[in-house]
């Protein structure tokens, strides 16, 4: 059931393996290469005790590709239709992540990028 917190995070990097070693250093994080189809992406833990989230590094997929947020909604259809009501402008349309569920992302009316994660149905 989505909660409309933030879930899970991605560093892009051109050399994703090496900076994957610097975060494992400066926070003690460990990753998982991911091994599916596309971008190299390494899945992060960054700890078991109190608040946070995990995320992943991938492979950069152009120069001015931002640090990503992804909030968990039960709809992007919905969130995005919402987010462009209220002025923002869809940056990813919906987009299928393996058969796990789907992403999306708006540009809010400040020029700040805010991704959308849905579960798949099972």
């Amino acid at each position: 059931m989505a909660n409309n917190r933030i879930v899970h995070f991605e560093i892009p990097a051109n050399q994703p393996q090496a900076l994957t070693e610097f975060y494992g250093e400066m926070f003690g994080w460990t990753f998982q290469k991911f091994d599916a189809p596309g971008p190299e992406y390494w899945m992060c833990t960054t700890g078991s005790e109190g608040p946070g989230i995990n995320g992943a590094i991938m492979q950069r997929q152009n120069a001015g590709q931002p640090w990503m947020n992804y909030v968990d909604v039960a709809s992007i259809e919905a969130s995005l239709a919402t987010a462009v009501r209220l002025g923002a402008q869809v940056a990813l349309p919906k987009t299928p992540v393996s058969n796990m569920g789907f992403i999306a992302a708006f540009i809010d009316p400040q020029g700040n990028i805010c991704g959308l994660w849905e579960l798949a149905k099972k």
